[in-house]
């Protein structure tokens, strides 16, 4: 629960930073913000580390923490915190409300590449689903997914009709903190031009890979075909280990 506790804080502030509610763009000092959230020090302080690792805030040593003007001006799409890797909370355009189409769900026997990505047996069964997500009902991505049934054998059209990975969280208290993505850029097929609505000369953004739970257990094979508007992705490089 106490991780639950810090992810939320971090969250919320991450919010505040967008809708610029912080003066000078400096935050409140670590005290202050544990009294604010009536949370532990060590919690303020893991929340604030994360939003530094992001690189959405620094650190000067005598002066406080600050925000990182350049995070504000170059908005990427894809936002992964370290926390949730879920497209749900990690895919954001202001403004916009985030629905999910459940094109397909079945259950199916693992093929060797998915035994070997996800440790499966070969008894193993995996759930196939694939989803269209929309943003104020325009397609923008065409998600494909495989889950081994072990890991949620409760999973049903309901559920994933929402963010699976804030279900597991919620539910399960499992969290899908990291992945190995590959991202790409290819001609779009007959289905992406379908389905995002591309002319065939228009290109698809592509990440696909596997992710993991906390404990180090491949929860997901996964394939995402982007519409290249939005396919917009910043990363940050810190190399002090702080």
């Amino acid at each position: 629960m106490a991780d639950l506790v810090y992810r939320s804080v971090m969250r919320d502030i991450k919010q505040k930073i967008l809708n610029k509610e912080y003066d000078g763009m400096r935050l409140p000092d670590e005290r202050s913000l544990s009294e604010q959230y009536h949370v532990s020090r060590s919690s303020m302080k893991r929340a604030l580390g994360l939003l530094a690792q992001q690189g959405i805030v620094f650190k000067k040593r005598g002066s406080g923490t600050f925000i990182n003007p350049l995070y504000l001006k170059n908005q990427a799409l894809f936002k992964y915190d370290g926390s949730n890797l879920g497209i749900t909370d990690s895919f954001s355009v202001p403004g916009k409300k985030q629905s999910i189409e459940l094109l397909d769900y079945q259950v199916i026997k693992a093929n060797d590449d998915l035994k070997q990505d996800l440790f499966l047996k070969d008894s193993d069964f995996v759930y196939q689903i694939k989803r269209l997500r929309l943003l104020d009902d325009q397609p923008f991505m065409i998600e494909t997914g495989f889950i081994p049934i072990k890991i949620t054998p409760e999973l049903n059209p309901e559920i994933l009709k929402k963010s699976l990975f804030n279900y597991l969280e919620d539910t399960q208290s499992k969290t899908v903190t990291r992945s190995f993505l590959t991202i790409t850029v290819e001609p779009s097929n007959l289905d992406d031009q379908t389905k995002l609505m591309l002319t065939p000369n228009e290109p698809v953004g592509v990440m696909e890979g596997i992710f993991f739970l906390d404990d180090g257990t491949p929860f997901e094979v996964s394939n995402m075909r982007i519409h290249y508007k939005y396919m917009k992705y910043n990363t940050f490089v810190n190399l002090n280990g702080e």
